[in-house]
């Protein structure tokens, strides 16, 4: 019969903050909150509006396919790895990309972009980003 643990809360026992899971093999461990997405999105271009998210507070239009988002609890420092892609909506039909275009603790600036370089459209981006919150 399989076995069922149910918390409210798991605590390490040296540092509270770090729980480490043993890999497969049994020779390598992963920290578990190092590997947690800290801020995801999903995020419509052409309205401007959140689908769902996660430590999210609010966009910033700077302009065609070009969006900064703003997290609610500060990395601490730029150096999160931030990740963007899109899917088409509606309307274009160019094969496009994503791309992160700057970071801050505080937020991350997002464009879509057209493989000829040009803004994409009526898109969706789906962003996540990992690291140390403050």
């Amino acid at each position: 019969m399989a076995s069922q643990l149910k918390v409210d809360t798991l605590t390490g026992v040296t540092t509270a903050g770090s729980i480490d899971v043993t890999g497969e093999g049994n020779s390598t461990t992963t920290n578990l909150q190092q590997g947690l997405a800290k801020y995801w999105i999903t995020f419509t271009q052409s309205s401007n509006a959140v689908g769902d998210s996660f430590n999210h507070t609010s966009a910033t239009d700077n302009g065609t396919g070009d969006h900064t988002l703003a997290i609610a609890n500060d990395f601490s420092s730029a150096e999160h790895a931030a990740h963007a892609q899109h899917i088409q909506e509606s309307g274009d039909s160019a094969a496009g990309f994503a791309v992160t275009k700057a970071r801050a603790a505080g937020s991350i600036q997002i464009q879509g972009l057209q493989n000829n370089r040009g803004a994409l459209l009526d898109v969706v981006f789906q962003v996540s980003s990992c690291g140390d919150l403050a």
